[in-house]
């Protein structure tokens, strides 16, 4: 049994260089894989590996008081998810382009998963989605404001010229883990709407405390792994990425005649280049060989990093 363990924080790290280095040195000898984000606001990453690794990250990584309230989302697999590790130093740990939104210094309120759905039943309540639309159009809660954004950097310019609400209204925003609501609502907040609240622990949190049977959640979530999707108890669901063009499909979309496994979806059919093409066509062919050889081709599943 794979841990996979979803977790950011936001601190001020001035030595984000040094922890770099420490934390690659970590989970590459406890056998860790997936990615870690490490910028001078924080840490941002989803990793897997066995109970004891990851047990061990963690408490090596609350043992630096700056990462002493980290907390994470934990779910499960049977394989691991990810092909290798990747710890990458970056500007921000999520990219806003925004430097004076900084969530160490002005947030939003959070809101606990199970304080969540009273929140949103407020007719008076706006209901704001801060992810991309890709990850939107397989589940969300119901009556939730569609950025329809294609990354996260379009944000700001979606609030500023397409949100016409009052600023005095409740705004309550969620995303899957917490990360970009959380840095969403220091942004809001600076623009000056009054009252922000986010989804504490994100949807990962919401659909693994609350009961199927008292959830507003509708779909399932897009996850940034080679999982696709999860569903409430964070069961893996039955979305598959679009080589093509990333985009996660349905049972019901891959029987569709412009579908072909590894090469093209209705999405983008018509928008591939040839070059394209025929780099899928190869790649395809490749993933094939290996299986008939009884061996893993390391992209046989493109991830969504």
């Amino acid at each position: 049994m794979i841990v996979i363990a979803a977790l950011y924080h936001f601190t001020d790290l001035p030595d984000v260089v040094s922890v770099h280095a420490k934390l690659k040195d970590l989970c590459t000898h406890l056998k860790i894989k997936g990615i870690l984000l490490l910028a001078p606001e924080g840490i941002n990453g989803t990793i897997g590996g066995s109970r004891e690794a990851i047990d061990t990250f963690l408490e090596t990584l609350k043992s630096d008081p700056r990462f002493a309230d980290l907390s994470h989302k934990e779910s499960f697999a049977d394989e691991m998810p990810f092909y290798r590790l990747k710890v990458r130093l970056k500007n921000e740990i999520v990219t806003m382009r925004m430097p004076e939104a900084n969530p160490s210094k002005v947030v939003g309120t959070y809101v606990d998963a199970k304080d969540w759905n009273a929140l949103i039943a407020d007719p008076d309540v706006i209901v704001l989605d801060t992810r991309n639309d890709y990850e939107v159009q397989i589940g969300t809660f119901k009556n939730a404001l569609n950025p329809e954004t294609k990354v996260f950097v379009d944000f700001p310019n979606y609030v500023r010229e397409k949100l016409n609400v009052d600023k005095n209204k409740k705004i309550a925003m969620f995303c899957t883990g917490g990360i970009r609501c959380e840095k969403a609502s220091a942004f809001m907040k600076l623009e000056g709407f009054d009252e922000v609240y986010h989804l504490k622990g994100g949807i990962l949190k919401y659909l693994e405390e609350v009961p199927q049977e008292e959830s507003l959640w509708e779909g399932d979530c897009f996850v940034f792994d080679q999982r696709v999707s999860v569903g409430h108890g964070l069961a893996q669901g039955d979305y598959k990425p679009c080589y093509g063009c990333r985009m996660p499909l349905s049972p019901e979309e891959r029987l569709s005649h412009l579908y072909i496994e590894g090469i093209q979806c209705h999405h983008c059919h018509d928008k591939l280049s040839e070059k394209s093409i025929r780099g899928n066509y190869e790649r395809q062919r490749q993933i094939l060989l290996a299986k008939k050889m009884q061996k893993q081709h390391i992209g046989a599943t493109r991830g969504a990093q």
